[in-house]
């Protein structure tokens, strides 16, 4: 594998957007680093899955570890692993915040922090891309999806993201989100699909073409960084 080759590490890879980027990447030349705690192993030899709980620090450092040893280098990290869970604030358990918070957050900050200190060591201008997956819920609220816990740690990505881009804008390392409405994905049961697309001002779900689209027009955009891009149908502008 050259190292020339751009690497790209994805997480929560096994199905829905995260399956769907590591086939863009792969379109757009990549070697692909997909993870998710129960992931096969691919036939592909540029694609290196590595299974394992991104809420466990260890998993971050091994992924980033992994992606250097195979092939050579870290260009783009995608954020894709997320957990959402819509209950009254009060109807939260201790255990919904812990596992909420392990993954949104703690999974953010363990790998990014080893994926941004291995972009810094590439050479060029443009050293690497940091690409989050937050929610439309952040920006504007719904009283039919009570989702505190999703706002707390996705708006937290979405605030990171602007921190991040800035503090290493003049090092080369760009870092944007997208954030989806719902879209088609096995999270969602298939009979909910009515409702939910009832829920944006269209009237129908994404599709997760929709959100992977928006992920490689933000890798090909060199001139974009804090960006928090709202694919949603026009949730985020009211409904």
């Amino acid at each position: 594998m050259s190292s020339v080759q751009k690497v790209a590490i994805i997480t929560g890879a096994s199905q829905g957007i995260g399956a769907g980027a590591v086939q863009a990447y792969r379109k757009l030349g990549y070697a692909v680093v997909a993870n998710s705690r129960h992931i096969t192993s691919s036939g592909d030899p540029g694609v290196l899955t590595v299974p394992g709980d991104i809420a466990d620090p260890e998993t971050g450092r091994r992924l980033v570890d992994q992606a250097v040893e195979h092939f050579g280098q870290v260009d783009t990290l995608v954020n894709n692993a997320g957990v959402f869970l819509a209950k009254p604030f009060t109807d939260y358990a201790d255990a919904d915040f812990d596992m909420i918070t392990g993954v949104n957050l703690r999974g953010f900050f363990s790998v990014t922090r080893q994926a941004i200190a291995a972009m810094l060591r590439n050479s060029g201008t443009h050293r690497g891309h940091v690409v989050n997956i937050s929610t439309s819920l952040v920006d504007h609220a719904n009283t039919a999806v009570p989702s505190a816990l999703a706002s707390l740690t996705k708006g937290g990505l979405n605030a990171v993201t602007r921190s991040l881009a800035i503090e290493y804008a003049a090092r080369g390392v760009r870092v944007n989100t997208v954030a989806p409405g719902i879209i088609r994905t096995p999270m969602h049961a298939e009979e909910t699909y009515d409702t939910l697309a009832g829920l944006h001002p269209v009237g129908r779900m994404g599709d997760i073409a929709d959100i992977v689209e928006a992920i490689t027009y933000l890798e090909a955009a060199e001139f974009v960084t804090g960006e928090i891009l709202h694919v949603d149908c026009g949730q985020s502008a009211g409904h």
